[in-house]
């Protein structure tokens, strides 16, 4: 049974990490009448969301019973404030770092959003020194050089751009570059953050989704009234939604129960496989179906690389058994 659970969740994990990647760029690139989606608004949206999921999971926890439920939800949360206060941090964070994942799609191409976005190995590993105080081995600190060569790799510029429009691709990729860079310090910090909280108490992991959305949905308010309250004020807060917006945010609320699934009945290993397979996944889409990507040889070589890091930091070399004395 918990072997069906693990390559189930796995299998859910690909699915969702590439669908969501694919739709979230096709969503941001698709030409329509009428205004676009507002990316700060989804974040909100997906935010209610994955409250709305993880209270059924705890309701179901609860057995289904709602006076139990709301016992639960009064001692975990409204009388422990100082706890609930603590995910104020890292859930800034993610709400930053999920507005720059739309920054980022809408400038660069899917493939190379997702290679790009490993680099998040990289930070979270580094703040898991400083932070956790856990050690890394050799395999590990080996896979960190080969993840920053293939993503090296991968930004490389290309040959092929036609003169008349290089400026601009080039600028664009700047800006996604940056996105990503930006968001993968968000999310190595935010999760090792995160990771220390979690050790230190033993609330579920569905209580915390719950803070972690209820802060993140007041924080993704803050930023539509800032950066796009004009905006809303004028068209309205579901402005340019659609069925295929619906599919990006409920995909983008799922992410996080996804990755607490695996968490729980999955591996490194296992884990770093559906990474690759995502991203080999996501390479072909974008090449055959949104036909805005033209894979070279260079960045085959990085995304072998990175694939490889993916695959090497999670190795657990087994301790060889000592030989019999004579």
């Amino acid at each position: 049974m918990s072997a069906n659970l693990k390559y189930l969740s796995l299998g859910i994990l690909v699915f969702q990490t590439t669908s969501l990647v694919l739709t979230m760029r096709y969503s941001r690139t698709l030409k329509e009448e009428g205004p676009r989606y507002l990316s700060s608004t989804a974040v909100v949206v997906a935010e209610v969301l994955k409250i709305m999921a993880c209270l059924l999971l705890v309701y179901k926890d609860s057995k289904c019973g709602l006076r139990a439920l709301n016992r639960v939800l009064h001692d975990e949360i409204l009388n422990k404030p100082m706890e609930t206060l603590k995910l104020a941090i890292p859930s800034g964070i993610y709400t930053l770092q999920n507005n720059l994942l739309y920054v980022a799609l809408s400038n660069l191409d899917a493939a190379t959003y997702q290679v790009t976005y490993q680099l998040k190995i990289l930070t979270t590993a580094l703040f898991s020194v400083s932070m956790l105080s856990k050690k890394l081995g050799v395999y590990q600190w080996l896979s960190l050089v080969i993840l920053m060569t293939g993503v090296a790799c991968v930004q490389w510029p290309s040959d092929s751009q036609e003169l008349d429009s290089k400026e601009l691709s080039a600028s664009s990729q700047f800006v996604g570059l940056m996105a990503v860079l930006t968001a993968c310090f968000s999310s190595g910090f935010a999760g090792v953050y995160f990771e220390k909280i979690l050790k230190e108490t033993k609330q579920s992991v569905w209580i915390r989704n719950i803070q972690l959305g209820f802060f993140g949905s007041i924080f993704g308010l803050m930023g539509v009234y800032v950066y796009d309250g004009e905006l809303v004020s004028k068209n309205g807060f579901f402005q340019g939604y659609n069925q295929l917006t619906w599919i990006v945010v409920v995909l983008q609320a799922l992410g996080g129960l996804v990755i607490a699934a695996v968490i729980k009945y999955a591996d490194n290993i296992l884990k770093g496989f559906a990474t690759s397979l995502s991203i080999i996944l996501s390479t072909l889409i974008s090449y055959f179906w949104l036909q805005d990507f033209v894979p070279t040889s260079v960045f085959f070589l990085g995304a072998i690389l990175v694939i490889t890091a993916t695959f090497l930091y999670g190795y657990d070399p087994k301790p060889a058994g000592n030989p019999m004395k004579a």
